[in-house]
């Protein structure tokens, strides 16, 4: 993986400040450390930030900038907050009706019984019990402790 590393006089592009973060705060410390290390940020659905801007005017942008920052970034998380929200009522009511969420029971093989037994002697090891049974190892330990926590 090739990493991109953002040095002074660069400039970064983004297609929107959501981009950043959907936590205000978090967005507020990744625009202050570009401003510290001036580095320009670009944000596409946020016109004013494309702007070149004459000399000895950039605090004008900057204020205004810093206004619809400040706007944005509070309904980005707020958009957050509400998926989140409208997440643990979906959650709630699928439990409600019975719905088994997250990965499915890991069930045990047919001769589960046989390989155990054959492992539990010394008679194989714990991998060509896994291989035996087709399972992986986190599924079989996982049933194994299953079993005997019953």
């Amino acid at each position: 993986m090739k990493t991109t590393i953002l040095r002074p006089g660069d400039t970064l592009v983004v297609k929107s400040l959501d981009r950043l973060s959907r936590n205000k705060t978090d967005i507020k410390n990744e625009l202050q450390y570009f401003k510290n290390n001036n580095i320009r940020l670009k944000v596409i659905d946020f016109p004013t930030t494309l702007i070149e801007l004459p000399e000895g005017q950039e605090w004008v942008f900057e204020m205004v900038n810093n206004i619809l920052i400040e706007v944005l970034g509070t309904i980005a998380e707020q958009e957050r907050k509400t998926i989140r929200r409208r997440q643990r009522e979906g959650i709630k009511v699928a439990k409600s009706k019975g719905k088994h969420l997250g990965r499915p029971s890991a069930e045990k093989p047919e001769n589960w019984d046989d390989v155990l037994a054959l492992w539990r002697n010394g008679e194989i090891t714990a991998s060509e019990a896994r291989r035996r049974l087709g399972m992986k190892k986190t599924t079989f330990y996982k049933v194994l402790k299953e079993a005997y926590n019953k």
